[in-house]
């Protein structure tokens, strides 16, 4: 699995075939994924961790069933730039994920995700921490992809 420079990864990849977004938490793993053109990213779905290959499979079966040739992984930095353990702990998933299947794989900075998606659910949306709870790991993954995928868009 070839871990890529964002800026990288499109040559990496067939044309025509989405990309997938995780947002990597402790307990779960939101999942949102790219149309074709890679143009808008949509939450997909919420893995609810068990055990490491159990969460690959599941995450497979996704990429599968959508002919997925890539996945952006959000990297929890540190507000002063450097990578803590919870980045450590998203690089050593990407090379877990190596072991089992090889995958193209992309990081996208993803300090404050979370908390902005958040901001927008209350603000925008007025949801309750109920419904919150259930969209926003999904919601989140699909903020890094469509960060990543508009970094990658030409300047117009």
């Amino acid at each position: 699995m070839p871990i890529h420079d964002l800026t990288d990864l499109p040559a990496a990849c067939p044309p025509d075939t989405a990309w997938i977004g995780l947002d990597l938490g402790d307990q779960t793993i939101g999942v949102a994924v790219s149309d074709t053109s890679r143009m808008i990213a949509s939450p997909l779905e919420l893995i609810r961790k068990t055990k490491f290959t159990q969460d690959a499979e599941a995450l497979f079966r996704l990429m599968d069933g959508r002919s997925v040739s890539a996945l952006v992984i959000g990297l929890p930095m540190n507000m002063d730039g450097t990578e803590g353990p919870r980045a450590q702990s998203c690089r050593a998933f990407a090379r877990n994920l190596e072991r089992l299947r090889p995958v193209n794989v992309a990081f996208w900075d993803e300090r404050l995700s979370t908390s902005a998606v958040e901001r927008f659910l209350i603000d925008e949306l007025d949801l309750s921490r109920r419904r919150r709870a259930g969209v926003v790991d999904r919601t989140a993954a699909a903020w890094i992809l469509q960060g990543a995928l508009d970094r990658l868009r030409p300047s117009t």
